[in-house]
């Protein structure tokens, strides 16, 4: 059976064309959406903060970290990406970058939270016994807390902060979890990690096993369905307009109109809910060193 991802089982859960025009028909797309190429590069710049550090034991400055994004911004900007807010420039976006970093940045330094254990790291795991349900992923980073919590973190760029409610029904890291579990013979305890960026918004949850059983069965279920479609109707409506195949699917013709409002981030399935709770990222300043002065030692990105 196909190895299926999180956004595999969502781009069927969303729209079933869409899923036929991805992975059936496996039709290339030329350009990307302005929210992915924004993800790409703050994900990408975190990646090289936390290799600095391990190199070089402390952290680049924050002016350095901005620096190295609008460099990578302008270098792999291009012609084809596509803005679906046609009222923001490119540098609406851009400046979201920045702000971003500079929020995680300044709640996080010295960086001293847990062992960073793997940083984009990819992932394989299965479902049933038998391993023919199998699963990838990619995780944003993994960290080991001194008394042995693994934490799996996510970080998201999106100008939409979800309510509880809508996280606890979150199935991609609780997923992960599932193949923490086979790959971590010590992790006995694990926490799910959101990091919403643009509201310096640091979000957890725990899953029970009773939780991550339930939700492996019905991700198999799932799968099921989709091993047994013949045939992908489209579903139409306001997220039409972020659709990578809007120009040759016939049911993507709803007017600007109808989109203005919508969420570039698509609604998850039930999935089943745990005790969850709001953390304010920014620490203390009582208790949390400063971040060094801009004008100090400067340390490479590289």
């Amino acid at each position: 059976m196909v190895q299926y991802s999180h956004s595999r089982l969502s781009s069927f859960e969303n729209c079933p064309q869409q899923f036929e025009y991805r992975y059936i028909q496996k039709i290339e797309v030329e350009g990307e959406g302005i929210e992915a190429f924004l993800g790409k590069r703050v994900h990408e710049i975190l990646e090289r903060l936390y290799h600095h550090l391990g190199r070089h034991g402390r952290p680049p400055s924050l002016s350095q970290v901005q620096k190295r994004f609008a460099q990578d911004w302008e270098l792999h900007w291009h012609d084809k990406i596509r803005i679906v807010r046609t009222e923001r420039e490119p540098g609406h976006y851009l400046q979201q970058g920045e702000r971003c970093l500079e929020n995680y940045y300044r709640s996080h330094y010295p960086f001293e939270e847990g062992q960073t254990v793997a940083l984009e790291k990819p992932i394989s795991f299965q479902l049933d016994p038998e391993g023919r349900y199998r699963m990838r992923g990619i995780i944003d980073r993994l960290t080991r807390q001194s008394d042995g919590t693994y934490e799996i973190h996510d970080y998201k760029t999106s100008g939409f902060l979800p309510p509880l409610s809508r996280l606890e029904k979150d199935r991609q890291l609780a997923l992960y979890q599932i193949g923490i579990e086979q790959s971590f013979p010590d992790s006995e305890r694990i926490e799910l990690v959101w990091h919403y960026l643009v509201f310096n918004k640091t979000l957890r949850l725990r899953r029970t096993r009773e939780q991550l059983e339930d939700l492996g069965a019905r991700t198999i279920q799932l799968i099921d369905q989709i091993e047994a479609s013949s045939s992908y109707p489209a579903n139409p409506g306001p997220l039409c307009r972020w659709c990578d195949y809007r120009e040759i699917c016939p049911s993507a013709l709803l007017p600007a109109s109808d989109a203005g409002n919508a969420s570039s981030e698509r609604t998850p399935p039930p999935e089943p809910t745990g005790s969850l709770h709001a953390v304010p990222a920014t620490p203390s300043q009582a208790t949390t060193p400063r971040p060094p002065a801009e004008d100090a030692v400067q340390l490479s990105l590289l």
